[in-house]
């Protein structure tokens, strides 16, 4: 079964098809379809929709689409759902003008946003999961098979932000990875190794709920 991915994330697709061996994953870059619609929502949800309906509109096939973002506890849940556009304090939201700053760039800026917010908090630390540092990131996802036809999952995965750049670690997944730490593993998400990381993580948890979807539509 042909599924399509709404994104032009080529590592998004290798982690999906993982998990769904059986089924054709394919993203508009495969069919040469131009895809880039304006994701205006205000939660990860509204985005993946937004995505799903958009392609699905084009391949009138069924249509898998994500939206996702790291959150930063101690930051209000920023950058969140502007994860890829963030750049920095002054641009939370991204860019004015559209344009973006490279990945490497990104976690500098992150963390030391957030030292600067453990140094500023007088106040005892809070209760979060991994203490002043916590962070996860969150995947809603979307099987979107018709108007009326619309499931959707939505997953975390914990962690804790590092304290310097200096210790950005790992050369598996992408995005934020490197800068991530897993207490319970002791290592960075892109020091894990693929088949850990889509057993745990917070698009690898939403797959497997679409997966079990699917099998029964």
């Amino acid at each position: 079964m042909k599924l399509y991915l709404a994104t032009g994330n080529k590592n998004k697709k290798r982690e999906i098809q993982e998990i769904l061996p059986d089924y054709e994953v394919r993203i508009p870059l495969d069919d040469g379809i131009e895809f880039d619609p304006v994701e205006d929502g205000k939660t990860f949800y509204e985005n993946a929709i937004i995505k799903a309906k958009a392609l699905y509109e084009l391949v009138h096939c069924p249509v898998i689409a994500d939206d996702s973002g790291i959150c930063v506890d101690a930051l209000d849940g920023a950058p969140g759902i502007y994860s890829a556009r963030y750049a920095g304090p002054s641009y939370m939201q991204g860019k004015t003008d559209g344009s973006r700053i490279s990945q490497d760039e990104q976690n500098r800026l992150l963390i030391a946003q957030l030292n600067d917010a453990v140094k500023l908090d007088s106040k005892p630390v809070r209760p979060y999961l991994h203490g002043e540092r916590s962070c996860h990131y969150t995947c809603a996802m979307v099987l979107y098979c018709g108007q009326d036809r619309i499931f959707m999952a939505e997953e975390t995965f914990e962690g804790q932000l590092i304290d310097s750049i200096e210790k950005a670690a790992g050369s598996n997944g992408f995005g934020y990875d490197p800068i991530v730490f897993l207490p319970e593993y002791g290592k960075t998400i892109a020091q894990i190794s693929p088949e850990e990381k889509n057993a745990i993580s917070h698009r690898g948890k939403a797959v497997k709920i679409i997966k079990k979807i699917l099998e029964n539509i």
